[in-house]
């Protein structure tokens, strides 16, 4: 057993330390990826090492994908995709993490779904970034919701709350709706930037109701059954398909309910709704407003993909509209969307403070993370079911971000080594 997969977890309860043994190493890819410049085949070495030692430790398991100038020249699973049964108890053979492992990826759905489910609805004149919410969703008027523009939505500036569990008040797509059109705002219109899932379900509703399609058929017939895409989708088959396992149950949103000292108020009667699942979720969205009010389709959480098929959504992008000698979207479009606003972020995507200018990224509460970085040609997708490591004594998951910042450190020196500039400061 390798040192850095012996290091004790303490407060991790579901950890099984003798089960992640065997799984710390990283797995041989299941296809062959071009080779690395120098530079960055040195990059994504000490990538690997990191996340080797990262095992057990900030998660259980990991998929990197590494493409350059539209190659893949890393592919990698690390770890487990499933430590335990239903009960908790370690399995006699954990699951070992593939690079064909499906993963649950958040709120990666809001830009590689949702963001661009709307460029193309622009790109095609069909709808106007700057025009009112209203204008497509009729029902969305009042004192205050007039005034906020699908742009707002994007850019989580439209004054609308950052979360509250909806399915304690609705059931359906169409009361969620109804919920949020009655809920205050939070703040004013276009006053700040603050995060909002309900903003990306009413851009999920904006978008079925303009091109008169659910959402997941709308991008699988423009986006990702052109692309060649066979696990990215929502609600997916579980039939011969192997899932990183995110949480048991919905504990953590379950904390958010109920313990107001957490970071997210809910006015109402805790007890009110108990429908909470209990189970180690494989295949089933863990965002609890998706699941329990969407049935696992919403404009902010409930995509499921690959590493692979994620660095054929970003490339598209870094490609600026077109894939395969088939253009999807126009580069003035991807331009509109990637252009800063005055918050500091893009239209639909955060620009990274740890990347060059231009670079495109967004996170996944469930560990994922993809990366865009025009200036090199480099894309960098890194998925964890950090999840399935439990919670600690204070009820939060391990935080992958240092684990992160430090892959993107290691591949971003290698870029730059390539192209002759300096290194990051390390």
């Amino acid at each position: 057993m390798p040192a850095a997969c012996s290091r004790p977890v303490e407060t991790f309860a579901l950890l099984i330390a003798t089960a992640i043994g065997a799984g710390c190493h990283s797995q041989p890819p299941e296809t062959s990826p071009s080779p690395a410049s120098p530079g960055l085949a040195r990059g994504i070495a000490e990538a690997d090492s990191i996340l080797t030692a990262a095992m057990g430790t900030s998660t259980a398991g990991a998929v990197l994908v590494v493409g350059r100038n539209g190659a893949i020249v890393a592919e990698r699973a690390y770890g487990h995709a499933r430590l335990n049964d239903s009960l908790g108890a370690p399995l006699a053979r954990p699951q070992p993490m593939r690079t064909r492992t499906v993963f649950d990826v958040a709120s990666v759905t809001k830009v590689l779904a949702t963001t661009m489910g709307v460029m193309l609805l622009v790109d095609r004149g069909t709808v106007e970034l700057d025009a009112p919410v209203h204008r497509y969703l009729r029902e969305f008027r009042g004192p205050h919701l007039d005034s906020i523009t699908v742009r707002h939505l994007l850019t989580h500036s439209s004054g609308l709350v950052q979360w509250q569990p909806l399915y304690y008040h609705a059931a359906t797509p169409r009361q969620t709706y109804d919920v949020i059109r009655s809920m205050p705002l939070g703040t004013g219109v276009g006053a700040e930037r603050r995060y909002s899932d309900l903003g990306f379900m009413l851009l999920g509703y904006l978008i079925e109701q303009v091109t008169g399609q659910s959402l997941p058929d709308f991008l699988q017939q423009e986006f990702y059954g052109p692309l060649g895409l066979r696990s990215t989708g929502f609600t997916p088959s579980r039939h011969n398909v192997e899932f990183a396992t995110t949480e048991t149950g919905n504990g953590y949103e379950r904390q958010m309910v109920y313990d107001s000292a957490f970071g997210y108020e809910y006015r109402g009667d805790p007890t009110a709704w108990n429908g909470w699942r209990n189970y180690p979720l494989e295949g089933e969205v863990n965002d609890g407003n998706s699941w329990y009010a969407h049935g696992g389709v919403a404009g902010h959480a409930g995509l499921f993909s690959t590493g692979a098929e994620l660095q054929v959504l970003v490339q598209l992008l870094l490609d600026r509209g077109e894939s395969g000698g088939r253009r999807y979207l126009r580069a003035e479009t991807i331009d509109a969307f990637m252009t800063r606003d005055r918050f500091g972020h893009m239209v639909g995507w955060a620009a990274p403070d740890d990347a060059p200018a231009g670079s495109f990224a967004h996170t996944g509460f469930t560990g994922t993370y993809v990366l865009g970085i025009p200036e090199y040609g480099l894309s960098i997708i890194l998925l964890t079911n950090r999840q399935h490591l439990g919670r600690n004594s204070r009820g939060y998951f391990p935080d992958v971000t240092p684990l992160r910042r430090a892959v993107v450190r290691a591949l971003l020196a290698g870029a730059k080594n390539d192209a002759g500039g300096s290194t990051p400061d390390r």
